[in-house]
């Protein structure tokens, strides 16, 4: 394999390499490791490196970002899951600041042992009431990601069954595989092939779990819930929505795809993002009490973290409050007037899939293109997400504008030249 290394080193690194390619090795000496090194170097060296760059202010629509070279580049950022703007929003900042100086910087231990303060059960208390709904609660989790890795492997146990979607998120899938239970998955969004897979299992003697979400982030587009839920419950199955790229950005209210959809009621579980509209970090459970509260006990993800921090756990309040108020109307109606804008300026010129939201693809297909193009588009002005094989199937990579409420018009004319001029140099112009 260290050959094989080599040879690869030696061509053009930047147009050849996929991030499965150095995830393993067999044998004791470590080659994956030597190898990436290799690699990183050469294309830090080439001044090709394009991620991990220092942001060197707030996550807004216009950024600054230096490159491990030295060299900045002001661009406009369709990067960052700010939807609302909320991370920087003077009264988010100053709620953070309040609970930094009365509470301090962290939290220090364990949510179950000495790590919830007061300001913990206000946030919590604070959701459960935006959501509305009676005999619910929250559990609160250090990353969304923890939070769903430790709710499946509560839930499920050995001999259970987690069936997902096949565009899940690593989360949903890490969570099943920690859960020691059978693991099934359904083709994104086909409920016809949903209701083929909960046939097959004893439904009747065995817990089952579905999993899908409110918007997914690979495609952009809502994840088909009425039939999702309606076909679990027939077989049985509990089911899982992660709202992390849709709550308070979707529904009337900004409850999410459930509320949309009309059925906030109907699912069994909801977990929230805090990193993503809320502008922090974080996520949570939103469930039945029972649930939530054997959540605090038995999901090792947040039994064995450190609590939220206070500070961040103070801003999260304020975005909550901004975000059901008329502040959050507003905003969610720019973000899909945003979103409705750079879409149209898009299709027609290159794929942008089944996009339906604030998250817009744009499939350029060839991996080997990732990091000359992602070179390319910073140096040409904008702070962009691209995704290749293995998150995406192969040949199916592909950028991702992130549209907010606080983007101009003339920021995403601006965004929308460049990708049309990438799409132009890299051969993925449709039309």
């Amino acid at each position: 394999m260290a050959d094989f290394f080599d040879k690869l080193i030696k061509q053009e690194p930047y147009t050849q390499y996929t991030l499965d390619m150095f995830s393993r090795s067999a044998g004791k000496d470590h080659a994956e490791i030597d190898q990436f090194d290799k690699w990183r170097q050469m294309v830090t060296g080439a001044n090709k490196y394009t991620f991990e760059v220092s942001h060197l202010a707030a996550q807004r629509p216009e950024i600054s970002v230096r490159r491990e070279s030295g060299d900045e580049y002001n661009l406009i950022s369709f990067a960052s899951y700010n939807y609302l703007g909320y991370s920087y929003h003077p009264d988010v900042i100053d709620a953070a600041k309040k609970a930094l100086d009365l509470y301090g910087l962290g939290a220090t231990g364990s949510p179950l042992l000495n790590g919830t303060f007061q300001i913990h059960k206000e946030l919590e208390d604070s959701i459960v009431k935006f959501f509305g709904q009676k005999d619910y609660g929250v559990s609160l989790f250090s990353s969304g990601y923890g939070a769903n890795l430790g709710v499946i492997s509560a839930f499920i146990h050995k001999g259970d069954h987690v069936v997902l979607d096949r565009s899940s998120h690593a989360s949903l899938i890490d969570g099943a595989i920690l859960s020691q239970g059978k693991i099934s998955l359904f083709r994104h969004n086909d409920t016809e092939f949903l209701e083929k897979v909960l046939k097959r299992i004893d439904y009747e003697n065995t817990r089952i779990l579905v999993c899908c979400e409110g918007v997914y982030s690979t495609d952009g587009d809502y994840g088909n819930l009425r039939d999702i839920i309606d076909i679990s419950h027939k077989y049985g199955a509990a089911v899982l929505v992660d709202e992390a790229h849709s709550l308070l950005v979707a529904g009337e209210n900004g409850r999410g795809v459930c509320e949309e959809q009309d059925v906030l009621s109907e699912a069994d579980m909801i977990i929230a993002t805090f990193s993503k509209s809320f502008g922090g970090v974080g996520g949570c459970i939103y469930a039945n009490k029972k649930i939530t509260n054997y959540m605090n006990y038995y999901a090792r993800s947040r039994m064995f973290s450190c609590a939220l921090d206070p500070g961040v756990t103070g801003g999260l309040i304020k975005s909550l409050e901004l975000a059901g108020g008329a502040d959050g109307k507003e905003r969610r109606k720019r973000l899909n007037y945003n979103a409705n804008y750079l879409r149209e300026k898009l299709k027609g010129h290159v794929d942008i899939g089944t996009s339906s939201s604030w998250i817009i693809p744009v499939i350029y297909g060839d991996e080997r293109l990732t990091l000359p193009l992602s070179d390319y588009l910073q140096r040409e002005g904008i702070d962009i997400s691209l995704m290749m094989f293995p998150a995406v199937p192969k040949n199916r990579s592909r950028i991702r504008a992130f549209v907010t409420s606080e983007h101009t018009k003339n920021q995403l004319d601006k965004g929308s030249d460049i990708i049309l001029r990438a799409a132009d140099k890299y051969n993925f112009l449709i039309g």
